[in-house]
């Protein structure tokens, strides 16, 4: 669920381009739909009835998608690693250092003074509902990864104050963070689409928030409460340890408000970056060059963490230990999330894609309900909500500008639905939420999955209730 910036536009470009190269649908083109369905059955069947670890099954997975999809063997490992490379060259970096930041905010006792505050005010009742406004705050300017690993120590938290499961708080929290990501810029995922689409941003902004807060209400603590009494995981026990564990009982915690002040740092220093990036049309200037570094998720997680370091009271020595401590849990989900980007690479290096857009050239749906389908098939197909979104963008952007009755704003959230639509197998984010929150591959499809699918369906809805009154 990596989103790139908006430098990736000449990917859209060229994805349109190839969008209208050929639409005849070809033998090679089913041969594709069916190796990436294989691919997908393969790794569910050795996780869930072999019990293969999943870091090795999905590494199978990849492996038998290059070769049956006709990727060059003298590619096949180069194209793997690429993808593992990529997953783990961001998202990994950013889970590492969530992980540290995540151990001293609990080893300090911050977050169990800041998640009683918040339990205290809201009552375990409408624990929920706090999570997701919580989850929806902190993952404005956030790739869906960083607010992950943010949130989850107060998922914890608040899981361990509330008791049940982990699934009730989880899950809006995990709903709050996707719609962000999916619909609202300046998340960069919405902003390729808008840009792709020629939406305008403010117009985008406005009617995204409109549909994003009933979608995330419904597929967060509505959904939430509903599953968390029917699925019942077994957070790891490192996790639930390095997460829940308070090491001073002496009453030094830190305040709730130098608390919030390590978590909303990150958050703070990339939504600076995103004002930069739409106040100054020059992507080429200096501001812009040093917003990218300093805004970076990256920078911005390891100032982040250096802050916690300085204020939450630790000495030198022993803060060094807690971070170090940190990494060991986290491990085999680093490995796990990795394999998945290598899965999700060896599919999209096939030209899955293409296939999809030919599939739908020559429908005659509505042109919103059309781009929320090319992004579907393509996210089933590739597990990339990046590539959905590049892809379905670019398929739809010579429609689009044909058509004088069909807002492009609403276009670009059709787009960004359908980005969203049944996390599986496939999607790093799948692993990593399954790692952490302790679930096997059969309930990680009736939470994480199902929360997704909802999220998708519910906004599209919205969205063309939203297409009959907005042109």
């Amino acid at each position: 669920m990596i989103t790139p910036t908006l430098s990736a536009s000449p990917t859209v470009a060229t994805a349109a381009a190839a969008a209208t190269k050929s639409t005849a649908w070809t033998g090679h083109d089913t041969r594709l739909i069916v190796v990436a369905l294989v691919g997908i059955a393969l790794v569910v069947l050795l996780t869930a009835v072999v019990k293969i670890h999943p870091f090795l099954a999905l590494l199978l997975g990849a492996l038998f998608v290059g070769i049956a999809g006709g990727i060059a063997v003298d590619k096949l490992i180069s194209t793997l690693t690429t993808g593992v490379g990529g997953v783990l060259g961001n998202v990994g970096v950013i889970v590492a250092l969530g992980a540290m930041l995540g151990k001293l905010l609990v080893d300090s006792g911050g977050a169990d003074r800041l998640v009683g505050a918040i339990v205290d005010r809201v009552g375990v009742q409408r624990a929920p509902w706090a999570m997701v406004l919580a989850a929806m705050v902190v993952g404005i300017p956030m790739f869906f990864e960083v607010g992950l690993v943010l949130m989850v120590p107060i998922i914890y938290l608040v899981w361990k104050r509330t008791g049940g499961s982990i699934l009730r708080v989880g899950i809006p929290a995990l709903a709050g963070l996707s719609i962000l990501h999916g619909l609202i810029p300046p998340h960069p995922g919405p902003l390729v689409a808008i840009s792709a689409l020629h939406a305008d941003l403010g117009t985008t902004l406005l009617l995204g928030v409109i549909v994003a807060i009933p979608t995330a209400i419904i597929a967060g603590p509505v959904y939430g409460t509903w599953i968390a009494k029917r699925v019942h995981p077994h957070p790891p026990e490192n996790l639930a340890k390095q997460y829940t564990v308070t090491e001073r009982e002496d009453g030094t915690a830190p305040s709730v408000w130098t608390t919030l002040s390590v978590i909303l740092l990150p958050v703070a220093i990339m939504l600076v970056k995103t004002v930069v990036d739409i106040a100054d049309d020059n992507a080429e200037s200096e501001l812009h060059r040093v917003m990218d570094f300093i805004g970076d998720p990256i920078t911005a997680m390891v100032v982040g963490v250096i802050y916690a370091a300085l204020v939450l009271g630790f000495g030198r020595d022993r803060t060094s230990g807690i971070m170090g401590a940190a990494l060991a849990p986290i491990a085999g989900i680093l490995l796990i999330i990795g394999a998945g980007g290598g899965f999700k690479q060896m599919l999209v290096g096939t030209g899955i894609a293409d296939s999809i857009g030919k599939a739908a050239h020559h429908s005659h749906l509505s042109l919103l309900l059309l781009a929320w389908l090319i992004a579907v098939g393509i996210r089933l197909a590739t597990g990339s909500a990046t590539v959905a979104t590049v892809t379905a963008s670019g398929i739809i952007a010579p429609i689009a500008a044909t058509s004088t009755n069909t807002s492009t704003a609403l276009l670009a959230l059709a787009v960004g639905s359908g980005s969203l639509f049944l996390s599986h197998v496939n999607d790093a984010g799948f692993w990593l939420v399954k790692e952490f929150f302790g679930m096997d591959v059969k309930q990680t499809f009736k939470s994480w999955s199902a929360m997704e699918t909802i999220l998708s369906s519910v906004s599209i809805v919205g969205i063309l209730i939203l297409g009959t009154f907005v042109h």
